[in-house]
C-alpha cells in the first residue's frame, strides 16, 4: 500500500497530494496520514468522488490515516477545484482536569454520580477535549468499573490523550487496574497546564 504523509500540509493540499497519489496509480491501495480533521474529511470526500473506498483509521496526537481502496491504475475522473477543498484549522479543544472522585460539595455519592456523568458528557463536546488529566480521587475514572469509564475510552478512541497521576495511582493501590490511558506525572501535568490555551474542570 502506498502511503502518503500530509502531516502539517494546508487544505486543499492534501487533497492535491491524494490525487497526484491517483494519477500515478496504485491499484494496491492508497493510505493518507493527516493531522487535522477538516483535511482527513476533504480527502475522503474527494476520494468517494472519484469512485472510491474509504477507512480512517485515528492515530495518537490528533491524527489520522485515511485508507483508499479501488484507486485504479492511473486515472482520476475530474480537475479538482482547491475552493471546494479548503478548510479551517480543526479547533483545539481544552485541556480537562479531573481532580477528584467526587463533584460539588454535600453528598459523596451524589458526587461521585455527578462527576460520572460530567466526564460521560465530555464525549458529546465539539471540538474534544485536547487531553484529560485524572490526579487524586479523579484516579479512580480510569481505574475502576464505573459509568463513565466507557466513555473516556470511546474518547481516547477518537484522538483524546487521556492521563492518569501515577503517584496517584500508587497511593489507592490501583497501579495495576488502570484501564484507559497512560501513566504521568506531576512535572507534565504542571507543564501542561502552563501551556494550555484552554482548561476546563468540574471543580
Amino acid at each position: 500500500m502506498k502511503i502518503i504523509d500530509c502531516r502539517g500540509l494546508n487544505c486543499p493540499e492534501p487533497v492535491l497530494q491524494t490525487r497526484k497519489a491517483m494519477e500515478a496509480g496504485a491499484p494496491e491501495g492508497l493510505a493518507v496520514i493527516i493531522d487535522n480533521e477538516g483535511s482527513k474529511d476533504n480527502v475522503e470526500r474527494f476520494a468517494r468522488s472519484q469512485g472510491c473506498t474509504t477507512a480512517v483509521t485515528v492515530l495518537p496526537d490528533g491524527q489520522f490515516r485515511v485508507e483508499i481502496s479501488g484507486v485504479g491504475t492511473g486515472t482520476t475522473s475530474a480537475e479538482v477545484d482547491p475552493a471546494a477543498f479548503t478548510c479551517t484549522p480543526a479547533a483545539v479543544g481544552p485541556v480537562c482536569i479531573i481532580p477528584a472522585d467526587s463533584m460539588g460539595r454535600g453528598s459523596e455519592e451524589l458526587g461521585w454520580a455527578l462527576l460520572q456523568n460530567y466526564v460521560k458528557t465530555l464525549g458529546e463536546l465539539s471540538p474534544l477535549p485536547s487531553k484529560i488529566f485524572f490526579y487524586n480521587g479523579g484516579v479512580k475514572i480510569v481505574a475502576t468499573d464505573n459509568k463513565a469509564v466507557e466513555a473516556v475510552i470511546e474518547m481516547e478512541k477518537r484522538g483524546v490523550e487521556i492521563w492518569a497521576c501515577g503517584t496517584c495511582l500508587e497511593y489507592f493501590h490501583l497501579e495495576k487496574e488502570l484501564k484507559v490511558g497512560r501513566i504521568t506525572n506531576m512535572f507534565d501535568i504542571v507543564n501542561t497546564m502552563a501551556t494550555a490555551g484552554r482548561i476546563m474542570s468540574p471543580y
